[in-house]
């Protein structure tokens, strides 16, 4: 069902008859993201990218999907693994403060997980997660050179603005550079894609979504 929330203006949006005041701003439609580095858990990712290059080795071909230039793990549960039982634990943690931030509450959901790699030249497609009820990737290795993550602004319209860049009502795709730790969540709907990645030692991170049991 769909839902219509209403702005009211109030007094002090009104001009006196004697001073021409100022607008009142409100910003409508924000999309919110989430983003924490999880350095607690530093001393395991040697031991997560190893786990990650062996699933790699076991079966090299690729899932594809939006992945080019590099490898994605066909398996769909790779955080279920017990090498990854602390990882699990702190996203869904992090989606659970998520869920609360959006008004959903504390719903139940399972997560689904793959491995992600791009080598030299490697990116993403433009794409989104549909189904989920939130996405969210946690990278593990970020070598200098690494692809960005880049968001697509959501609001179609504004695709036909004559502003760009930061100011009001502008059109604008953000850029996220990620390092080695940080786990960003972020809407299933938000479009993103990932830049070409500019280093010989391979870009990783473990993708996921929250989704319905």
């Amino acid at each position: 069902m769909n839902e219509t929330y209403t702005v009211t203006m109030g007094e002090d949006a009104k001009a006196s008859s004697s001073t021409l005041r100022p607008a009142q701003a409100f910003d409508l439609f924000p999309t919110r993201i989430w983003q924490v580095p999880l350095t607690h858990l530093a001393p395991r990712f040697v031991s997560w990218v190893e786990a990650i290059q062996a699933l790699r080795a076991a079966a090299p071909v690729p899932a594809g999907r939006t992945n080019r230039g590099g490898w994605n793990s066909v398996d769909n549960a790779v955080l279920q693994q017990p090498v990854f039982v602390e990882l699990l634990r702190d996203i869904r943690s992090y989606c659970t403060q998520a869920f609360m931030d959006m008004g959903m509450g504390t719903p139940a959901f399972d997560v689904q997980s793959w491995a992600n790699i791009h080598d030299r030249g490697g990116f993403n497609f433009q794409h989104m997660h549909e189904g989920a009820l939130l996405s969210g990737t946690f990278y593990l290795q970020v070598p200098e050179g690494s692809g960005a993550l880049v968001f697509k602004d959501p609001r179609q319209g504004v695709l036909n603005s004559y502003a760009k860049g930061g100011g009001a009502n502008a059109y604008k795709d953000i850029q996220l550079r990620p390092s080695a730790g940080l786990l960003v969540l972020f809407p299933h709907w938000l479009e993103h894609f990932v830049e070409p990645h500019g280093n010989d030692m391979p870009r990783i991170c473990i993708p996921f979504n929250a989704m319905r049991p």
